[in-house]
């Protein structure tokens, strides 16, 4: 019962949320120096062209009456046309967005795999030279740009070693699944495409990796942070006292409650990392909603921008929910804000 509280809360509240976010990008987009209309059109383009383009986008309107119609037609479904790619704004939102899902997703794996591992290994390790060595690895993952990730990876497996495919989601020749899911791989498993499925795999190794390179040094150094602060606990050196063995104390507990902060952050990350992968998209020239979303900002596309945000805001959302719910397993004594508040 105190999760269904805690959702129906929570959503509740995400309304109003994405309410005032909307608003704020609304106004932000209108206020933005430049004419939309002249930008969609060509600055050649005769004025009549630009006026009835202007008509019809209201933006003679105030811009309480604008976002009135805006809102209206958003609660539909409907974000307008592109200005960029003179589509609607709805079609673009589900070609692009699993993309970036599915590079965000796979670069989370990688995360979580190998930041919690390493952060184990350095904390079990305290002060030695595997300490030091991931310890140094932490710092330079975290204060490197993943786009210099991208780069070294792209010259070094792609050109020099040409080990990996560098461009897009699949290579020419190979025949593009049927869209179900819009996740190259789920899509390539459910159409029994084998080739495909190992294509698609070999071509998110690079872009997820360099996007995941800040948050699993990031990942590292918080476990490792956790893990040694919670070594000193009491309960800790009650099981050695019992006898318990070092591998049973580690796993069952000491590493739950040295989690809670690092899926809290890596939560975060992954909702970040979607929506700031927009130089790694480029650079591997993947069509995700990231790179898609950069390209309606430098052109002033105010549908396309206005309904990036939007569901870049829904991701947080449901990610810091998703989070809440992971932390309350990890640790009961925190519990769910709902049940707290009753």
């Amino acid at each position: 019962m105190n999760l269904v509280k805690f959702l129906s809360r929570r959503f509740f509240h995400s309304i109003f949320v994405l309410l005032g976010l909307s608003i704020v990008i609304f106004i932000i987009a209108r206020v933005m120096p430049g004419d939309p209309a002249r930008v969609a059109v060509g600055a050649r383009a005769e004025d009549w062209v630009v006026d009835k383009l202007r008509e019809q986008m209201h933006l003679n309107e105030t811009l309480p009456v604008q976002y009135g119609y805006w809102l209206s037609d958003a609660l539909q479904g409907d974000f307008g046309i592109s200005l960029v790619t003179r589509r609607s704004v709805a079609d673009d939102i589900k070609e692009f967005f699993p993309a970036s899902l599915e590079l965000a997703l796979f670069s989370l794996i990688i995360t979580a795999s190998m930041g919690i591992g390493l952060g184990m290994l350095s904390a079990r390790h305290k002060d030695k030279l595997v300490d030091n060595v991931v310890r140094v690895f932490s710092y330079l993952g975290v204060v490197t740009p993943s786009f210099v990730f991208a780069i070294l990876f792209m010259l070094l497996f792609g050109f020099v070693l040409n080990w990996l495919p560098t461009l897009g989601r699949l290579s020419e020749g190979i025949t593009r699944p049927p869209t179900i899911t819009g996740f190259m791989t789920v899509d390539s498993l459910l159409a029994g495409d084998l080739e495909a499925f190992a294509d698609a795999g070999k071509h998110l190794i690079l872009p997820a990796l360099a996007l995941a390179m800040g948050s699993m040094a990031q990942e590292a150094r918080i476990t490792r942070a956790s893990m040694c602060e919670n070594l000193t606990k009491d309960y800790i050196a009650a099981g050695r006292a019992l006898g318990i063995p070092e591998r049973t104390i580690t796993g069952r507990f000491l590493l739950k409650p040295s989690l809670i902060a690092t899926i809290s952050i890596m939560g975060l990350d992954f909702a970040g990392g979607l929506s700031n992968a927009f130089l790694v998209e480029l650079i591997f020239v993947w069509p995700g909603l990231s790179r898609y979303g950069m390209n309606a900002i430098l052109r002033k596309d105010l549908n396309a921008i206005s309904a990036v945000i939007l569901v870049l805001g829904v991701v947080f959302i449901v990610v810091n929910i998703t989070v809440d719910l992971i932390v309350s397993k990890l640790d009961p004594r925190i519990g769910l804000r709902s049940s707290r508040s009753d």
